[in-house]
């Protein structure tokens, strides 16, 4: 198990675990809160598109930042500014201007946040040992999110949004504190040469995931809870289900699928989300079948999550740049989101049934399949390796079983 010995890693990770209380908890209710206040699917929707749109005109911005302070202080950084969203979201009560506000800062934190996070995930991993990296980070965050969203969905109903998406914030708040135990990453004042050629791949996997992203989880998080009649509680019971079953999903599917074989593996992981998509085009308006559909989902990430994610982590190390790679790439990924939400929030508009938005997903799939497997074809000895057992982390003496 030498993939344990980088300790930056491990704190990185616990760093996400704890990021991940959010993440599962009351991040994961934006949309269900939102349709709760009265705000329509359509203008949900265009909310989230707002957002994606918001990040790809300032992520330029986060470049500066990086130079000046480098990568950890921009990742700890984005952290507190991440939580700043959701003392916002909790004041939504109407299309207006405090939505507006909720959209302006969410897109700030987040592109403050995700750049800096993939670049120091990537500058800070081993190529020899990156699926296991990622399939490991996966694996904590779902098991912490078996209880954060049914925690999420009780507060929200018990003692409403203010002190729920209060908690939220502290999670993320508190994510920064194991960084500041991990080394500096600095960013070069000038970019390299060849540094935006180098991101291209990596900009067109994000942005075809980006696109899956618009109709697989944020159409398909509106579908499933007005499958569920709108109530929080059975909403975040969907929620934890779905992790539990990609928890233990993690275990057997680490076990089963060798090591390499990116090819096998990125074809396995995107059919299985196509797959997913089809069955929670089937089952919007019937809550049983939402909920199955809702827990497969789990185990379709198992595999796609490590299968693609493996290539861009590799791609970002070996760039010129590593962090203006994410920046671009991520970039990417605003805009596959923003074009699929846009497409899907027309269609909502316009009377088409919310399965329709859902099925925008496969066209993501087909493109990121393409993009990941012309990766893998070219570096076939990079080793995809899904999670196995969940650890536990230890911001001192590091990881142990």
């Amino acid at each position: 198990m030498a993939f344990l010995a980088n300790r930056t890693i491990n704190l990185l990770n616990l760093h996400y675990a704890i990021h991940s209380i959010a993440l599962g908890g009351g991040a994961a209710f934006v949309s269900a809160f939102l349709l709760k206040s009265g705000i329509a699917p359509p203008t949900v929707l265009g909310a989230v598109a707002l957002i994606l749109a918001i990040r790809f005109v300032l992520r330029p911005i986060a470049i500066g930042f990086a130079i000046r302070f480098g990568l950890r202080q921009l990742l700890m950084a984005g952290s507190v500014l991440s939580a700043l969203q959701y003392p916002v979201l909790a004041e939504v009560d109407t299309v207006g201007a405090v939505l507006a506000a909720f959209c302006l800062v969410g897109a700030l934190g987040d592109t403050v946040y995700w750049s800096s996070y993939h670049a120091y995930f990537a500058s800070v991993g081993d190529d020899d040992h990156r699926g296991k990296h990622v399939g490991t980070r996966e694996a904590i965050a779902a098991t912490i999110g078996i209880v954060s969203p049914l925690a999420a969905g009780w507060m929200l109903t018990e003692f409403g949004p203010r002190l729920t998406f209060a908690v939220t914030a502290v999670a993320v708040a508190l994510s920064a504190l194991p960084l500041a135990w991990t080394p500096q990453v600095a960013v070069a004042p000038k970019a390299p040469p060849g540094a935006l050629k180098a991101a291209l791949p990596g900009v067109l996997i994000f942005m075809g995931d980006g696109f899956l992203a618009a109709g697989y989880h944020f159409v398909w998080q509106i579908a499933l809870f007005t499958a569920l009649g709108s109530d929080l509680i059975a909403f975040g019971g969907a929620l934890a289900l779905a992790a539990l079953v990609g928890a233990v999903g993690g275990l057997v599917l680490g076990s089963a699928i060798d090591a390499g074989h990116g090819k096998r593996a990125v074809t396995i992981g995107v059919g299985a989300i196509a797959l997913v998509a089809l069955l929670r085009a089937a089952a919007t308006g019937d809550a049983t079948l939402a909920i199955a559909a809702n827990a497969l989902g789990a185990l379709a990430g198992c595999l796609y999550v490590p299968a693609v994610m493996t290539a861009a982590y590799t791609l970002g190390r070996r760039a010129p740049c590593t962090f203006r790679f994410y920046v671009a790439a991520e970039g990417g990924w605003d805009i596959g989101g923003t074009l699929g939400l846009t497409i899907a929030a027309g269609l909502v508009f316009a009377g088409v049934p919310l399965w329709y938005g859902v099925l925008l997903a496969l066209a993501g799939a087909v493109f990121v399949h393409h993009r990941a497997r012309l990766f893998y074809a070219a570096n076939p000895k990079t080793l995809v390796q899904p999670a196995g057992p969940p650890l536990i982390v230890d911001p001192i003496e590091g990881v142990s079983r």
